[in-house]
């Protein structure tokens, strides 16, 4: 088969392939596949795949095939439906009582029946363990758990017409109250539940290497795996992965692919091996310690965002894998406003001396970018030089950049030892409300300073009263101007999502959704080319 690019146009929410894959039946030997993800053991996160702490998407791609959750996005998109559950909603008109009702015959891989006491006891943990990964602010709207029979109740603190899609988050996965403590996170990298998959781990030093997906027989749920047995195994770098997808060692390649790859594969028809383009709500953006002497004043701040010049850096850095982006909500989220650009226009180097001028700030302004070397891929170096470039062709800002490994930089950025960071965003669920409360409400899990009295007690509870999200814009839009003037981060580009796949492999294109979320359970082998 030669290769193809398939373009995956989103189309009312919904991803929509407009080629499928080959077909073929599903045989028993492993599909392997590639990540630039890594996963370590430390002691700042000695429980990486813990439901009650796992935070990023890494993790959250292990859990998601393992732990189940009462709700699930079946393609990861649209509105969550029940997957533990028979049955789930609202019981009342204020959006305030949340009932779910279990499927009857569900089983932990163990063999250990389900019960709605184990769910009420995992998300009960998950909120009382607090792990300092701030996962656990995704239920702060919950004020009590009860159970009745086979029934689970959730009474609310206040209305959150997004609670359906926070029950289908990792964090309200449903684990074994045999094999994990209420009061203790579950150290290393051995994780079990009532998913679709078992998980076995291969450990090297500190890492897991490589991840055994074996279809679970005692699974029952909405989701149908197509396959017996799925690896995933992480790289190093992108052209280790790149590497054992030439030799045959990997089947599919997934995040994170570097540019130069991706346009190798756009342009070689003589591969046999397919690429997949779908539209992506990963965000990047630069983080600000506001405490930090460097850029407390919000002058400085404004100074950065009216000089960086978001067009320059997608052209020259991600051409056409990126777009600009002019608020923590992506364009294709209900509820986006530019509100950057509304504030600042087109970069300005004049617009932000006087700024600075008018703050009597001196200038230049010394400071220190941070980024992860290993964690967004191979461009990020590139993007950060750039952005280094721009600020100090200005003349207002001296600024040296600094990269660290992910277990390095995670740690010191939650010990607030960086004044100004770059990372990214994957969204737990595709609302407005999950690009704009975990930065700005008061247990976010930046564990930012900045803490704003309207935002956190008046914007973000009126808008998630509002089941139609379209009514919650005007919320949504105030929160975002307060951050365009405030500047607490600052967004820079909003990303596609790609992945790459060998020619006899089927159902690629519905194996990473737009929130860089696996779902090894799509993936077949057909008929090898």
């Amino acid at each position: 088969m030669n290769r193809k690019t398939l373009v995956l146009p989103a189309v009312a929410g919904l991803l929509t392939p407009v080629l499928a894959a080959c077909g073929g039946s599903s045989s028993d030997d492993a599909i392997v596949v590639g990540t630039t993800d890594r996963f370590t053991v430390s002691s700042d996160a000695p429980a990486p795949v813990d439901p009650a702490y796992a935070y990023d998407v890494g993790t959250w791609n292990i859990l998601r095939q393992t732990v189940q959750t009462l709700m699930v996005q079946p393609h990861g998109n649209g509105e969550p439906e029940p997957e533990a559950a028979e049955s789930c909603g609202f019981t009342d008109t204020g959006n305030e009582r949340y009932v779910c009702k279990l499927r009857k015959g569900l089983y932990f891989s163990n063999g250990d029946p389900v019960t709605a006491a184990d769910v009420k006891f995992s998300i009960d943990r998950a909120r009382a363990l607090k792990a300092d990964s701030g996962i656990f602010a995704l239920l702060s709207t919950i004020d009590i758990v009860e159970t009745q029979g086979d029934t689970v109740i959730f009474h609310l603190k206040t209305a959150d017409a997004t609670f359906p899609f926070k029950l289908s988050t990792p964090v309200a996965g449903i684990v074994n109250p045999k094999n994990y403590q209420k009061s203790k996170l579950r150290e290393g990298f051995e994780v079990e539940g009532s998913g679709p998959y078992t998980m076995q781990a291969e450990v090297k030093g500190n890492e897991l290497v490589k991840a055994t997906f074996t279809k679970n027989p005692n699974y029952k749920g909405l989701l149908t795996p197509k396959n017996e047995t799925v690896v995933l195994e992480s790289f190093k770098d992108a052209d280790a992965m790149g590497a054992a997808l030439d030799k045959g060692d990997i089947d599919v390649m997934t995040r994170t692919m570097s540019p130069d790859q991706i346009r190798k594969l756009q342009n070689n028809s003589d591969s046999n091996v397919n690429l997949i383009e779908m539209p992506g709500l990963e965000i990047r953006y630069l983080g600000f310690n506001t405490d930090a002497p460097s850029v407390k004043s919000k002058a400085v701040r404004q100074a950065m965002a009216q000089i960086i010049d978001r067009g320059e850096l997608v052209s020259k850095v991600y051409a056409t894998e990126a777009q600009p982006l002019y608020s923590l909500v992506p364009a294709t989220i209900t509820g986006h406003s530019n509100s950057f650009f509304n504030k600042y226009g087109e970069p300005s180097v004049s617009k932000a001396k006087s700024l600075l001028a008018k703050a009597n700030i001196t200038t230049p302004v010394k400071l220190t970018l941070h980024y992860t070397t290993d964690h967004y891929g191979p461009a990020t170096k590139e993007e950060f030089d750039l952005l280094k470039q721009q600020l100090n062709d200005s003349g207002l800002f001296d600024v040296s950049i600094k990269g660290d490994t992910w277990d390095k930089f995670v740690p010191a950025q939650k010990a607030g030892k960086y004044d100004v960071f770059g990372m990214g965003w994957f969204p737990d669920f595709p609302d407005a409300d999950n690009y704009l409360a975990p930065f700005l409400d008061k247990d976010n899990f930046l564990h930012s300073p900045y803490l704003n009295g309207e935002i956190i007690n008046t914007l973000i509870p009126e808008s998630r009263r509002e089941a139609d999200r379209i009514n919650a814009k005007e919320s949504l839009t105030r929160i975002q101007d307060i951050v365009s003037d405030d500047v607490p981060m600052l967004p820079l580009w909003q990303g596609k999502q790609y992945i790459a796949a060998r020619g006899d492999i089927t159902g690629a294109e519905w194996a990473v959704n737009s929130s860089s979320t696996l779902q090894l359970r799509e993936l077949g082998r057909g008929v090898r080319s």
